[in-house]
């Protein structure tokens, strides 16, 4: 029904409410039989109501409400619009008529004015209410019952683009129990949720505590991963813009949510202070941290952000981006490869950036085990150019991103990064510029991470594999490692390898498992897991720090720093003379002098498949 149609169709109904009202207050009044004295008065009286009840309606904006939505601000409205509709149709009838209205009439008529006007629509509503519960809609559970989950019930209990239903609440707040809220029950903690879901046939799972902590979320999760319930969250409250929650923000549980870490805290001020009004060179920066490095920079107004790539898809894509998000921003997009010296001395000779965060680098296992010597191109001779050319053009600090994988390395990847980080600490001893190193796990979500394989083998049905039941990697994701990341550069004064704080390690079992039960199919039933052993290159296991590596604290608890004896640098630059020497001319020599260089990579491990659960 169109908006003049549906208020023409209300005006017409409570003129006839109007006149049952006053018809009825003169009847009982005179027990039905209204004297000839007072058929004038009758009239008067209705056609005077039903005129200024319609005009009060409209003032108060009756006419401008969803009903179905209707609560106590609406009828206090009406109640305001009876009162004074009735007062001024007395005193207008006694004007036109010279009359007044009998006491008990006037106060019969308004009191069942309030109850029609009223129970009318609040009528309405209750029938719209449950309209909605008779159709076929799954059933919801609402963990939570403060103001935001009361909105988000209010939301699927109204909104026709809805497909579930809210049956109940959840709530640790044992005051609350058994209570009703817009008629739904509050019908226990969450401990009893997996009973719970299981009783009433529960096939969604709505987490409605925006406030709660990471840990709590992440508990949270846990429970309901018992049950086969869908489950969904509401985002944390500094993503809710001025506290409106819509059915627009109820969203799927992510990985991130069960990791249980709460936000980072970031001395804004010390980053600012070599961030702003520098120039910023990112390497890689068309990559996932890369790219996350430029936009976080970005933030902090660098005089100039230099985005260097050597791919020329990705670098126009983050410089769209950058562009488009920091209108104000001097950028500048450079297509160079890290193991080109002279592209890269030509870059620094130009622009002489303050700041350089090293992001460029092969990070792949197996493929870096079958192309050792691309690997050490990119890894170690690509650092050298870069951490060369801030040496030799006065850089104030370099960041090299590192790996854990650098750690008693067992593939020729994690060898490189580690032979890398030995360079710019040796580099640091004789130079001017800050060189440090930053090592962390795996991020979540970045290219050729395990996330997107698993979402990938899900979509299509399974299997999803995985290559050994007890394989463990510490997992964060991508805007809080680099935001710590920056947060290092700040607390550099050169040669530190900074750990950053991963948490718990991850099953990557368990990760699959939880990946599919997110996306709403049961393990090994719905979609199969499949083990395929451990590929080439890779540990069980890996570490953030060497056995022998010290380590000592920063004023940031989620930072430390690990040091391992100095480094000869005789020995070192031996090392890479003969790498170059063997990338050229003796191939099958290269793992040998890698061996050499870094002699924890003799530590292979090999595993047997245990048994598939």
């Amino acid at each position: 029904m169109s908006y003049h149609k549906r208020n023409l169709t209300l005006i017409l109904l409570d003129i006839l409410l109007v006149c049952v009202s006053v018809y009825s207050s003169y009847f009982f009044r005179f027990k039905g039989d209204i004297p000839a004295e007072n058929i004038t008065q009758f009239i008067v009286y209705m056609i005077v109501s039903s005129i200024i009840c319609t005009v009060c309606m409209r003032v108060f904006k009756l006419y401008n409400r969803f009903w179905q939505y209707a609560s106590i601000g609406e009828l206090i409205s009406i109640l305001k619009a009876v009162v004074i509709s009735c007062l001024l149709a007395y005193i207008v009838t006694y004007l036109f008529v010279g009359k007044a209205v009998p006491l008990s009439i006037f106060a019969r008529n308004a009191e069942t004015l309030l109850l029609l006007l009223g129970g009318s629509r609040f009528i309405w509503r209750a029938f719209r209410d449950n309209y909605k519960k008779r159709t076929n809609l799954r059933k919801a559970l609402i963990v939570g019952a403060g103001e935001c989950g009361m909105l988000i019930a209010k939301e699927l209990k109204f909104n026709k683009q809805s497909k579930v239903y809210p049956y109940a609440f959840i709530d640790d707040d044992m005051n609350k129990k058994n209570l009703q809220i817009y008629g739904l029950p509050v019908i226990g903690n969450r401990k009893n949720i997996p009973a719970l879901v299981e009783k009433h046939g529960i096939e969604e799972i709505i987490i409605a505590i925006p406030s709660g902590s990471k840990l709590e979320i992440s508990e949270l999760i846990d429970i309901c991963k018992r049950t086969k319930a869908q489950l969904k969250i509401i985002p944390p409250l500094q993503d809710i813009i001025q506290g409106k929650v819509t059915l627009n923000t109820i969203r799927n549980i992510q990985v991130e949510d069960l990791l249980g870490r709460e936000p980072i805290e970031t001395d804004l001020t010390a980053i600012s202070s070599y961030l702003s009004n520098k120039t910023v060179l990112v390497t890689g920066a068309g990559g996932s941290i890369g790219s996350e490095l430029c936009r976080q920079i970005a933030s902090f107004a660098p005089e100039k952000l230099l985005v260097l790539g050597h791919g020329e898809n990705s670098i126009y894509t983050i410089e769209l981006e950058l562009r488009r998000s920091f209108p104000n921003l001097t950028l500048e997009s450079i297509i160079a490869d890290v193991q080109d010296r002279e592209r890269i001395d030509q870059v620094f000779k130009e622009f002489r950036p303050s700041v350089v965060f090293h992001a460029a680098a092969h990070k792949h296992v197996p493929l870096m085990e079958r192309n050792p010597s691309e690997a050490v191109k990119n890894n170690v001779f690509g650092t050298k150019n870069v951490a060369d050319c801030a040496d030799l053009y006065g850089t104030e600090r370099f960041v090299l991103i590192s790996s854990d994988k650098a750690v008693n390395p067992s593939s020729v990847m994690g060898t490189t990064k580690r032979i890398a980080e030995m360079y710019i600490q040796s580099l640091n001893e004789r130079s001017k510029t800050w060189f440090s190193a930053v090592r962390f796990g795996n991020v979540l979500g970045s290219r050729g991470s395990v996330i997107p394989l698993f979402k990938d083998q899900i979509a299509r049905g399974g299997p999803v594999t995985v290559t050994h039941p007890e394989m463990v990697r510490y997992f964060m994701t991508i805007p809080e490692a680099v935001q710590l990341v920056i947060q290092c550069g700040a607390l550099s004064e050169g040669g530190e390898i900074f750990v950053l704080d991963m948490g718990k390690p991850v099953r990557i079992v368990e990760l699959a498992e939880d990946l599919i039960r997110m996306s709403g199919f049961e393990p090994y039933e719905e979609i199969p897991i499949e083990f395929s052993g451990i590929r080439e290159g890779e540990k069980l296991f890996e570490e953030l720090l060497f056995i022998e590596e010290e380590v000592t604290s920063t004023q940031h608890n989620r930072i430390f720093i690990g040091k391992l004896g100095d480094i000869n640098q005789f020995q070192l630059e031996l090392g890479f003379t003969r790498l170059e020497k063997v990338m050229v001319h003796e191939f099958n020599e290269l793992r040998g002098v890698l061996e050499d260089l870094v002699p924890s990579i003799h530590r292979k491990v090999n595993y047997e498949l245990a048994s598939v659960p």
